[in-house]
């Protein structure tokens, strides 16, 4: 119980990702503080832990309204106390973002019946980033507050699209990278207040928001076949392959002196060259 009366707050708790790494900090003895928008989804979340016999709490959060996080904060605060843990979680990718073609055609600039490059729309550009980068920053800025000279723990979710940009999601690629690149930055702002601020770089897994563009009736895509082909170990990973990870890098003792670095967890999809 490495984490007995620690405050772990962890945003996107109602994804499939998010939610495994909820359940691990609580059976490591951590109070979880379950954010996400949609609030069903972590109260079902919540009633598994505390079923197990941890101690876990729901709430409804939107990561892109500061106001909606202090809110919650507030609420963390009177009922719980100071956030030791802070995973920003929350992400992801959206179909209004996803264009058709891996590479340009002839002719696509002038086609308006799929989604090309060309017909991108910057607000649903700029939602995909923002979910991402800034749905990253805002949490961070208010339970930071939290775990300055307290020893605290931030780890954000990068993406293998931050190593190497994947093709069909431009934003989502850009975003990952950005925050990668935050989560160093952080590191570097925040080790003088003993906040260390590492990442997460997930390989593929199949998720809610993914699912469909992997499997279709039940039956492997192309893009599957193209992903599995590109990892060596030749599958996807598991959430609970994640976890390992996530409690070296929230142990104070285990990684002490980590800060700054974005671990991949990928079954070597980062490593593999192609040849």
């Amino acid at each position: 119980m490495k984490l007995e009366n620690k405050i772990a707050v962890v945003t996107g708790a109602g994804g499939v990702l998010c939610s495994a790494f909820a359940r691990e900090l609580a059976k490591n003895g951590a109070s979880v503080m379950l954010l996400d928008i949609n609030k069903q989804a972590v109260e079902e979340v919540a009633k598994e832990i505390v079923a197990e016999g941890g101690r876990a709490y729901a709430y409804a959060c939107n990561v892109l309204d500061k106001a909606s996080i202090e809110s919650v904060h507030e609420s963390i605060l009177k009922n719980h106390g100071k956030c030791n843990i802070l995973i920003n979680g929350a992400g992801g990718n959206n179909p209004r973002c996803t264009i058709a073609n891996e590479y340009y055609e002839a002719g696509l600039e002038a086609r308006e019946d799929i989604k090309t490059f060309f017909n991108l729309d910057k607000e649903d550009f700029g939602f995909v980033f923002d979910l991402n980068l800034m749905g990253t920053l805002l949490p961070t800025q208010v339970f930071s507050v939290d775990m300055i000279d307290n020893d605290g723990v931030i780890l954000n979710v990068s993406s293998m699209n931050a190593f190497r940009p994947l093709t069909k999601i431009p934003a989502y690629s850009c975003a990952k990278s950005a925050v990668s690149n935050f989560t160093m930055w952080l590191a570097v702002h925040f080790a003088s207040a003993k906040i260390r601020v590492n990442a997460i770089a997930p390989g593929f897994f199949v998720t809610k928001q993914n699912k469909d563009l992997l499997f279709q009736n039940g039956k492997p895509t192309a893009r599957t076949e193209k992903i599995l082909r590109a990892t060596p170990m030749g599958r996807f990973g598991e959430p609970e392959e994640l976890l390992g990870t996530l409690m070296w890098l929230c142990d104070n003792e285990a990684s002490s002196f980590v800060t700054g670095v974005v671990v991949p967890v990928d079954g070597g999809f980062s490593a593999y060259s192609g040849v």
